[in-house]
Parts: structure tokens; sequence; C-alpha cells
């Protein structure tokens, strides 16, 4: 009886069947060996100039230093290249995969885990890894509450910062029920972008976490929950300031990049970002007056750590992780946050960097919209990630018009 070839095996056989082995990171040169020469295709996020170029100057990098290229596959929603990885799997694609390194936190980590989508565990194993000291700061193991067991490695830090022009606002509101009576006295000033962009799905978890009696269910599954009793404050309070907003309410900004234009032209005098040094680097680079100035609300305003991950089926596994330690190294991490970069946080600890390094990392202070380093010291954590998806698909059913 003759065998089967691969073409006409079932599915199920050929899920089972072993991949090629994989570059173990603990042996690093030969990891660098097998990573040169090839090519890595990072789906990564491209809404902003300033990530795009910071990822163009990675690019040069690691050309330069590891004979590897990296090709920037531009995502306008992480959650395509997520759904990509999983037809693949279910295609039985298991060693040829589409992409190489993603960029990715929260629900789309918890989607591509629970599927068992990613390779790993690696992140700790790079040798740059050290340089953040998870045994001090526990977020970069952390990803919206979730363990990240070494599939996902840290990149940056976001923060939810609150920007105005302080020729127009002298006192700007200092927590979300301020913000709705500030709303009210200057209608069409303040917005938030349209979900489910990531930084408008953060401003609804803030005002939750702010508006709920019932905060320590965020912190837990959703099914967990009494979804609508939860969140009736958060619709309430919508429902009070949609009018108010920038055109009514009936539009909103496709995205914080979007959000920063309008400030930019003037059509609002308050806004928010999920980059703290966003308003500083957009006053550097005169997109915004120089009156500009950030804050954090009182009691602090949501923060968390975002990661690149690496799809189980990638066929430049060694190229990839040679990409995710080079993202960790004081080098890179000190240019993304540069100003005149991007002005990315850094996830590395720098108090435990030696003297040079250290050097790398001072912010510009004489730079009128930057943030001091402590404003960011309260940071909220990030609640369960099925809330995100969940609160997205409510705030859909509610003000997308068919």
């Amino acid at each position: 009886m003759p065998s089967r070839t691969l073409a006409t095996a079932p599915l199920a056989l050929l899920l089972s069947m072993p991949l090629h082995a994989a570059p173990d990171p603990a042996d690093w040169d030969a990891v660098l060996d097998e990573a040169r020469g090839q090519t890595v295709y990072w789906n990564a996020w491209a809404g902003d100039t300033r990530t795009n170029r910071y990822i163009e100057w990675v690019n040069q990098r690691m050309q330069d230093e590891h004979d590897v290229t990296v090709v920037h596959v531009k995502l306008d929603d992480t959650s395509a290249a997520v759904s990509r990885v999983l037809a693949e799997k279910s295609a039985g694609n298991r060693e040829d995969g589409s992409i190489d390194l993603i960029w990715i936190n929260g629900e789309n980590f918890a989607a591509m885990k629970a599927a068992d989508l990613l390779f790993g565990p690696f992140a700790e194993r790079l040798p740059n890894f050290a340089l953040t000291y998870p045994e001090h700061n526990p977020e970069v193991v952390t990803d919206f509450t979730l363990p990240t067991e070494g599939f996902e490695a840290p990149w940056g830090k976001a923060q939810i910062t609150f920007y105005h022009d302080s020729a127009e606002i002298e006192s700007p509101p200092r927590d979300i029920e301020a913000l709705l009576a500030w709303a009210e006295a200057n209608p069409g000033r303040f917005t938030y972008p349209r979900i489910p962009d990531f930084t408008g799905s953060t401003f609804l978890k803030q005002a939750l976490i702010a508006l709920t009696d019932a905060d320590e269910a965020l912190y837990a599954q959703v099914e967990e929950s009494d979804f609508a009793a939860v969140t009736a404050p958060l619709w309430d309070y919508l429902e009070s300031l949609h009018p108010h907003l920038w055109r009514g309410g009936r539009q909103f900004p496709a995205s914080g990049p979007e959000m920063r234009n309008l400030m930019s032209d003037g059509e609002l005098a308050l806004a928010f970002t999920f980059n703290p040094s966003e308003p500083a680097a957009a006053v550097a680079d005169f997109e915004l007056p120089a009156t500009t100035r950030s804050y954090v609300l009182d009691g602090g305003t949501l923060g968390n750590v975002h990661f690149v991950a690496i799809p189980f089926n990638s066929p430049h596994k060694a190229g990839a992780m040679v990409v995710a330690d080079f993202l960790l190294s004081p080098e890179a991490q000190a240019r993304k946050q540069d100003l005149a970069m991007w002005g990315d946080r850094t996830v590395l600890d720098v108090a435990r960097l030696d003297e040079q390094a250290q050097a790398l990392f001072a912010l510009d202070e004489e730079n009128p919209a930057m943030l001091p380093a402590d404003a960011l010291a309260q940071t909220l954590p990030e609640p369960h990630p099925s809330w995100m998806t969940a609160l997205q698909e409510a705030w859909r059913e509610r003000y997308v018009r068919n």
C-alpha cells in the first residue's frame, strides 16, 4: 500500500509533525551565527511616523551589526496579524509562517498564547533581558495581569498622559468627573479616539476604574462578573460626555496621532496620549505650541509594558531573537526614548545600569511639555485582557451607526 504524501495527509497529522529544531537562546553564539543573512518580517502598528522611523533605524543597525534585515510589515490593527498566524496554523503551516516578530500586548497576547501560536519561552534567555531586572520590575514579565512566561520580550512602557495648551487652559481637569465638567463648559474642545483604537479603549478603562465600585472585578475574567452592572456607570458617564465632545460626539478621531493633529490645528484644547513623552516630542518637532503642558490625573493613570513576540511558525526565529535582544540594549532603548527619534520610555532599570549607560537616558527637562520622571510613579495596572474586548464590543453596539 503506497504511503500518503504530505499533500494528502490529514490536517491532524500535519499538526502533530515535529518542527525543525529552533535555535536555543542559551547558546547565543549559535543564534547569532544562524541569524546572519536572515530577513525578519516584523509586523508592527504603523500609525505614527515616529514609530516607523525608529523601526527603520533598527533595520539599519541590524544590517550593520548582524547582517539581519528587518522588514516592517505595517499594521493598522495588530489583531490582523494574530488572525493570520491562526489561519496559518489551521492550514497546517507549521514552519514557514509569514510573520517572524510581532509588536504585541494585552488581548492579542492573551489570544495568541491561548491558541499556542507563540514560540518560546525565549525572552528571559536573551542576553540583554537581565537589564530589565525583573525581580524589581514585575511589569516586564506581566501583560494585562497575565504572566508572560518568556513568550514575549519587553520593549517599551506606556502610560496615559494628558496634555493641554496652557495659553488656553490655566487649570486643567484632574480627574474623570472634573473632565466631564470641563467638557460641558468647553464644548467641542475634547474627544477620544474611536474604538477599537487602543488609545481610545484605554480611555474607557481609565474612566471605568474611576467610576465603578467594583473595580476588583476588572482583574479577573470578564465572564466572572456582572458586566452590565460593573460598566453601567461608564455608559452613564459617556452619555453625559458625548454631546460636549468634538463634533458633538458624532465623529471620533481614528487614533491618538490623529487626536494630536486636532490639537495642532487648534480644534482641541485638551487631549491625552499613551506615550508620556509624545507631547514633548511634538513640541520639539514644532507640531504643538511651546505652551503645551503635560500632566497625569490625580490618583494615577493606566500604564502597561508593550512587548515583541515570535510566532510558533516563524522561519527566522534566530533573526527574530537577535532583533528582540537588540531592542533591549541600552543603545536601542536610549535611541527609542530620544525625543528626536520617538520618545518611548525604556523598560530597562536605568538606576541599576552603569554610569555610562545611565547617561544615555537623561530626559530633556528643558522641554516645557516634558513630564518629570517622578510624575509617572503612580501607575494603575491594566485590567484582565478580556475586559478590553468586552468594552470594545459594548461600545460599538452603542455608538456605531450602521
